[in-house]
Order: C-alpha cells, then sequence, then structure tokens
C-alpha cells in the first residue's frame, strides 16, 4: 500500500515540475523557489526573494485551475501553499500567472497536467461572511463593518500604532517609526481642516478614537465621532475618559445618515470609511454632509481610489474576505459627484507612497505577533490579514489603487473663507 502511495506522490511531483518550468517559461525574473510537499526543490536562485511551499501534491491544481485573484488567494489561506520570506513579493508573480495569455493549445496542455494531479479541494472551514438585506441598507452595512471592525480590539493592537489609528500615516523618512508617522497625519488633517479651539468637528467613521482625541486635545475642538463597530466606540471612550476629554470629546456608535442636519458642524471629516460606502450610495453620501457642513466651512474626504487605467479580471479576494460590499472608484467619479452636491473641490493630495509604506510596515508587525495573532484569532484569518495587507501594499506600489484626501468647501455665496495661501498646512 505504501509503494502505491509514493509512486502516486512521485508521479504528482513530476507533473508539478513540469507546471512550474512551463508557467515560469516567460517570466522574467525566476529569483523565487518553490519547496513540495515532499522536500524537493524547483528553483535556481541563490538567495531567493520568497518560498512557496507546496504543502501537498494537489496544491498546484488548487492555486492555477481556473486561476484568479479569488482562487490564489483561497488556496493561500486555507493552506494548500504558504510563502515564506517577502509576501509582497511573491504577489507580483501571482500578477503574472492571473493576467498571463497563453495560446489556445498550451491552455488546453496546461489544464490537462492540473487535472491530472490530485484533487486538492477538500472541505475548509469558510470564513467569509453572511450578509442580509440590500446593498448598503443601514442593517446590511452594520453587518459588514461589524465582520471587518469587531474582528477583536486586541487583534488590531498587535499591529496598529499606539493610537490605533486604521489609515494612511504620513512619513517623512522610509525608516521612520508607525507611532511618529500616525501623530503627525493626525495633526495634519486638523491643520488642513483649519481647525481652531471651539469648533465642532464630525468624523464619519472614527474607529478607534485617534483623531478626535488629537483634535480635542491638541486643538481644543468639540468633537464627535460616530462608528458602526460597538468595540471600537467602546475603546473610544474609555480613552476619552482616561485622557480626560469627556467635555470635548465622544464617539458614539450611530450610522451618520441618522446624524439630525440641523445639527450643523463647523469641520467635517471622514478617514478611510468613504471605501464602504458603495458608487450607487455617494449622492447620498455627499449630499447628507453637505446638509450637516455649516455654509463657509470645509469637509476632508481621505479614500482609497482606483486607478481609472485599472480593470481587475475576475472576482476579488478582499470583497468576499475582507470588506465585503466595499467598493472603490476613480478619484473623477468621486469628484463628479462631490460637486454635483453642492462643493467647491479646494484641493487634492495623493497620499500613494505613503500607504505602501504603511502597510509594509504593518505587515511586518503583524508577521512579527504570528503566534498570539493565531491565538487571538485563528491561522485561516492570520493568512487572511497577511495577504489583505501584502496585497495592498503592492497594488498602491505599482499604482493600481491611490488615496486621496479632498478638501471640499461649502462656500458662502461664492466666498469659501479660506486663505490664500496653504502654508499654515506645512509648520
Amino acid at each position: 500500500m505504501s509503494t502505491v502511495v509514493n509512486q502516486v506522490r512521485d508521479h504528482a511531483a513530476e507533473i508539478s515540475l513540469e507546471l512550474l518550468d512551463s508557467i515560469t517559461a516567460d517570466y522574467p525574473r525566476r529569483d523565487f523557489a518553490v519547496r513540495l510537499w515532499n522536500g524537493e526543490l524547483w528553483g535556481d536562485a541563490a538567495s531567493p526573494r520568497f518560498t512557496f511551499v507546496l504543502k501537498h501534491s494537489g496544491a498546484l491544481r488548487c492555486m492555477l485551475l481556473g486561476a484568479n485573484q479569488l482562487t490564489l488567494g483561497e488556496a493561500y489561506i486555507y493552506d494548500d501553499f504558504d510563502v515564506e520570506g517577502n509576501l509582497e513579493a511573491a504577489l507580483e508573480f501571482g500578477d503574472y500567472l492571473v493576467a498571463h495569455e497563453l495560446e489556445l493549445m498550451e491552455k488546453l496542455r496546461l489544464a490537462g497536467l492540473l487535472l491530472r494531479l490530485p484533487n486538492g479541494d477538500h472541505h475548509h472551514g469558510h470564513v467569509e461572511p453572511h450578509l442580509h438585506g440590500s446593498a448598503h441598507s443601514k442593517h446590511r452595512d452594520r453587518e459588514a463593518v461589524s465582520y471587518h471592525y469587531n474582528l477583536s480590539n486586541d487583534f488590531y493592537r498587535l499591529w496598529l500604532d499606539r493610537n490605533m489609528v486604521y489609515s494612511c500615516a504620513l512619513f517623512e523618512r522610509d525608516d521612520e517609526d508607525i507611532d511618529a508617522a500616525q501623530v503627525r497625519k493626525l495633526d495634519y488633517l486638523c491643520r488642513k481642516l483649519r481647525l481652531h479651539a471651539g469648533e465642532t468637528l464630525l468624523d464619519i467613521g472614527c474607529g478607534w478614537g485617534g483623531l478626535i482625541l488629537h483634535a480635542a486635545g491638541r486643538f481644543g475642538a468639540r468633537a464627535l465621532g460616530v462608528t458602526l463597530s460597538e468595540p471600537q466606540a467602546e475603546w473610544a471612550q474609555k480613552r476619552i475618559r482616561e485622557e480626560g476629554l469627556t467635555d470635548l470629546c465622544e464617539a458614539r456608535v450611530c450610522d451618520y445618515r441618522d446624524l439630525d442636519p440641523a445639527s450643523q458642524f463647523d469641520k467635517i471629516v471622514s478617514v478611510g470609511m468613504f471605501e464602504h460606502v458603495g458608487e450607487d450610495r455617494l449622492p447620498e453620501y455627499f449630499h447628507h454632509v453637505w446638509k450637516l457642513l455649516r455654509t463657509g466651512n470645509v469637509f476632508l474626504n481621505h479614500g482609497i481610489a482606483t486607478a481609472a487605467t485599472y480593470h481587475r479580471k475576475g472576482p476579488s479576494f478582499i470583497d468576499k474576505y475582507v470588506f465585503p460590499d466595499g467598493g472603490l472608484v476613480p478619484l473623477g467619479t468621486t469628484i463628479r459627484i462631490a460637486e454635483a452636491c453642492g462643493f467647491e473641490v479646494r484641493d487634492v493630495e495623493n497620499q500613494r507612497e505613503h500607504y505602501t509604506r504603511t502597510l509594509r510596515q504593518w505587515v511586518r508587525r503583524l508577521e512579527s505577533r504570528y503566534d498570539d495573532a493565531r491565538r487571538i484569532t485563528s491561522e485561516t484569518v492570520y493568512r487572511i490579514w497577511r495577504l489583505y495587507m501584502a496585497g495592498c501594499a503592492h497594488a498602491f506600489n505599482i499604482g493600481r489603487v491611490n488615496v486621496h484626501q479632498v478638501l471640499l468647501s461649502k462656500s458662502d455665496n461664492g466666498d469659501a473663507h479660506l486663505p490664500l495661501s496653504r502654508a499654515d498646512w506645512y509648520v
């Protein structure tokens, strides 16, 4: 019996090695290695940037049969293969596998080889969300936000900065610490808003409260943050009490659409929440913010945008496992809808390179706390987050996505009440 099993494994190894030679024939950078389930190594790179570890004899079939972003991602998170070393570098090769066009006969030949491998489609403990109701209804939005943000405050603490800021930091140097870079970002947001003591600030999607605490503590603003995540609001309220800012600062579990337009704010900011709105709901989003903002003031919208030239092939791993119902639109779409709702665009800043650096630090910090992350969540959840953040770092690095701060004005009969210079932003 064992002889038959070994023969099957040897046959699968031969097929896998032939497949690896074939699929990399046109790849310009063979600077990685592959280790098979039987310990055999493929590749001749002296110092591979990363190593694919095939966990069983059907691993390549799971990865490559009908390969797209989702199938490759699922093969990784459910442990058909692992990546040792630089996961972001491995994603470059993943792009090649998804995008590489083959002649029909070669495609049929490779498919035949894959089908000769054992079927590795074993049952997995799926962790994708199950949402109810129409997309972007208030109930479904709360379910989607809870799936992502209610994972565990302790999990996020493993790799976020000490202020628990879950958005792009602002760096001065490549080697700068994430804590310093996030404080700089919070300060920059407040200066861009030209926030003054006594002014009221609304933070839509306040997360764990880092920005409202900074606005109240450093600038003396009266800040309200709203989130759909109860654990986030509880964390923020605890920090507000600890900082002695209960008279100036509040975090509330509330859908921004439920805020009374009569309770207008001097300044409004949204950082990293915009991606959850959905393209069809953007007119509602900007129109409601317009009503909440006092005339003659500004709204700063900080959000991720897809490059207008990028068109994804196949289903999205992030849509299924990370941000259900999320959606990215090109910057032009955002500006067109904001202007249609009455806003005037005063400034647009792309901070793409900063998000690449932010994500790389998050990945390194998560990887360094691997055992803790598995204990708090699970091996599969750890893999989802490692892949998601490394994938985003790769996407920002190559310009597939960008992150923009768009400063919008609600002018007072044409008067935006803004200075002629931006010099005060850069003190």
